[in-house]
């Protein structure tokens, strides 16, 4: 493990019996892996409410059109209607265009948002069309890499606190906050661990 996942899954195991249970069984998370921001931004917009396999069908189609390299000027270059011969919805290629289009002018300067605090990071990506809160703390923690992000609006993240805890129904958001408040400040690394819960058979 790395630094964050080490230091984090360490800190939350001390304050936390049931995380500290949840660790033993999922192991060791490995490092979230380094992505470019433009192209995990544009990976995010295709990938919303479709399966893991038709989002990562549809990227590969979209790396293609736009010559092997997600990049903004070439998405820019393509433009919705070039977006939509890869097989992207005229949504989601309205919602990549744009987003080409303002990074590539420097409207939206995706190289300086590692200066910005968290909630300034997501005040700045949900004002792009296509990318929500939660998107935008998505970035937070695969991209940037910040430690201390809880999704209450995933429903992944709600189911495995249900299963974690023992919980009767799926938690509100204050609750999850509650439960959550000893992992500061690396929930990020509890909210993987929680991710990871849900692909590990419960003992």
């Amino acid at each position: 493990m790395t630094d964050i996942e080490s230091l984090g899954s360490r800190h939350i195991a001390r304050r936390d019996p049931v995380m500290a249970a949840l660790i033993r069984r999922v192991g060791p998370l490995s490092a979230a892996r380094r992505q470019p921001r433009f192209a995990a931004l544009a990976r995010t917009i295709v990938g919303q409410q479709v399966s893991t396999k038709a989002a990562a069908s549809v990227y590969r189609r979209l790396r293609v059109a736009a010559g092997g390299h997600v990049t903004a000027e070439r998405l820019d270059d393509l433009g919705p209607a070039g977006l939509a011969t890869a097989g992207i919805s005229r949504q989601k290629a309205t919602y990549l265009a744009d987003l080409a289009r303002r990074v590539a002018s420097g409207d939206v300067r995706l190289d300086r948002l590692h200066r910005l605090d968290d909630e300034q990071v997501i005040e700045q990506l949900t004002a792009i069309r296509g990318l929500g809160v939660w998107s935008a703390q998505m970035f937070l923690i695969f991209v940037l890499h910040r430690p201390d992000v809880l999704p209450v609006d995933d429903l992944g993240i709600q189911n495995a606190f249900q299963r974690a805890y023992g919980l009767r129904q799926r938690p509100a958001a204050a609750k999850m906050l509650a439960l959550s408040a000893d992992w500061e400040p690396y929930r990020s690394v509890g909210t993987r661990l929680l991710w990871r819960s849900l692909e590990v058979t419960p003992q």
